[in-house]
């Protein structure tokens, strides 16, 4: 059988200062699907997800990329295998939205690293895809949040890597452009691409991913399809809030809701 497309192999990550984020992951990715990564706050999603990017470098275990280490492969290498969208791009950077969605080019130019006028096509329409033709010629410190965010989505569809890792792609953005950033991560994975999403609403993962992965404290809980692994008495368990069964609306299909309990009744 081939590797995985993505291996964790006892992988445990510290926070600078050496506090543990995760301990003892054993987890495959595979290609071709949608994975979700659920947990509270403070469970390691975002050091996870990470770490599946390269970024994170292992305190113990490993990351594989195709079978080889990915601390051991060339950056413009990786790059060019993964787009990675950070749960808080930074807020100042001195350049465009244009400029912004052009750099997903950067693994992909030659020694110069000059684009081309295809370059600057794939832009313009990576942002008009995104709903942000607008906002080109807008410094990114100009932006909300969510603006910010769909600019760097458009660099993350810029870059053309097959793999996408999204780290709560959908802060800080309304239910409209919600529904349009997770559609064209669902529309990736139907293209024979990966993605990796950290998620906080679970009928958003129970209804576009394929596999889930519920962390808690670091480790890892379960893993399996929604239907497997949504199940009100583990996430009960895991958010510490009760959760009850319902009938989603439109599909029919079993739907999980937090009962949360707002009026002491």
């Amino acid at each position: 059988m081939s590797a995985p497309l993505l291996r964790a192999r006892g992988l445990s990550l510290r926070h600078p200062g050496g506090v543990e984020a995760i301990r003892g992951v054993d987890f495959d990715v595979t290609e071709g699907a949608f994975l979700g990564l659920l947990g509270p706050n403070g469970a390691g999603k975002s050091t996870l997800a990470r770490a599946f990017a390269g970024l994170v470098a292992p305190a113990a275990g490993a990351v594989e990329l195709r079978g080889t280490p990915i601390g051991a492969l060339d950056r413009r290498a990786v790059a060019r295998e993964i787009a990675f969208l950070a749960q808080e791009p930074p807020p100042d950077l001195a350049f465009t939205a244009a400029e912004v969605a052009l750099m997903g080019r950067t693994p992909h130019l030659g020694p110069f690293g000059l684009d081309g006028e295809a370059d600057r096509a794939r832009a313009a329409a990576a942002l008009a895809r995104v709903d942000a033709t607008a906002l080109a010629d807008r410094p990114m410190s100009a932006l909300s949040g969510g603006e910010r965010r769909r600019v760097h989505l458009a660099r993350v569809l810029v870059q053309a890597a097959p793999i996408w890792i999204l780290d709560e792609p959908t802060a800080h953005l309304d239910l409209a452009h919600q529904e349009l950033v997770l559609r064209l991560a669902r529309e990736h994975v139907d293209r024979g691409g990966t993605v990796i999403c950290v998620l906080h609403d679970l009928a958003q993962a129970a209804e576009i991913c394929d596999r889930v992965a519920v962390l808690r404290a670091g480790a890892l809980v379960a893993a399996g399809t929604p239907r497997e692994v949504l199940l009100p008495s583990l996430l009960a368990e895991v958010f510490e809030v009760p959760f009850v069964r319902a009938v989603h609306p439109g599909s029919g299909e079993p739907w999980l809701l937090p009962a949360l309990r707002l009026r002491g009744r």
